[in-house]
């Protein structure tokens, strides 16, 4: 690779690792803490800020700390129907052996939104949930996968009326997908053999992140 090649591709790299440190602290991080992460100069990583803000993938907020622009989300949006194309038939077979009311949902934020969302066939009664559906992260068996997984526990977890009286959820997370915070999941009104169903839901999250780590 030629210099002018060499220089581009070490610029590209130290970009996307700082991406990756705005990613992971919650709280944002400083010029001085990313270049001692990074093993680079304060100047390098003001360039890189200067640059990635320019294209809304970071800001400063009032404090000087960096952190993840709105571009990023501009992005993930545009990302979502692949996401949804490439989980429609997994969730498909969930809907239709549980019984149940099947959906992929992802982190946007402090919200959690539904992208794709499934019906059963052959039910009498199911949950109507519609695809762009939003609730707090923390509420809600869909949520509160999502929130499970950032620590890397697979699940499932359920849950009884928080989003809607006499609905009950059950929900894993996908993980192993790099970037993607997301959870597979079931609701519908009456019970659920938990047993029995949260197996299947465990299984096709674990399935939905064989098909997007290979997507993505």
């Amino acid at each position: 690779m030629h210099a002018r090649g060499a220089e581009t591709a070490q610029t590209l790299d130290r970009g996307l690792r700082l991406l990756g440190l705005v990613a992971e602290a919650t709280g944002g991080i400083t010029v001085t803490e990313a270049a001692g992460a990074l093993g680079i100069g304060r100047a390098a990583v003001y360039r890189l800020a200067t640059t990635l803000a320019a294209h809304g993938m970071l800001r400063r907020d009032t404090a000087g700390r960096l952190r993840l622009g709105a571009g990023l989300l501009q992005l993930a949006r545009r990302a979502q129907p692949l996401l949804a194309d490439a989980a429609l038939p997994a969730l498909r077979r969930l809907a239709e052996s549980s019984g149940a009311t099947a959906h992929l949902t992802v982190a946007d934020g402090a919200e959690a939104v539904a992208i794709t969302v499934v019906e059963p066939s052959w039910t009498a009664f199911h949950v109507a949930y519609r695809a762009g559906s939003r609730h707090p992260v923390g509420r809600g068996a869909a949520g509160r996968a999502i929130l499970a997984g950032r620590d890397g526990t697979p699940g499932p977890v359920t849950s009884s009326g928080e989003l809607q009286p006499g609905a009950y959820g059950i929900a894993a997370p996908v993980l192993g997908v790099p970037g993607l915070e997301a959870s597979v999941g079931v609701v519908a009104m009456g019970t659920l053999d938990v047993s029995a169903i949260s197996a299947q839901v465990q299984a096709t999250a674990e399935a939905v992140s064989q098909l997007l780590a290979g997507e993505l």
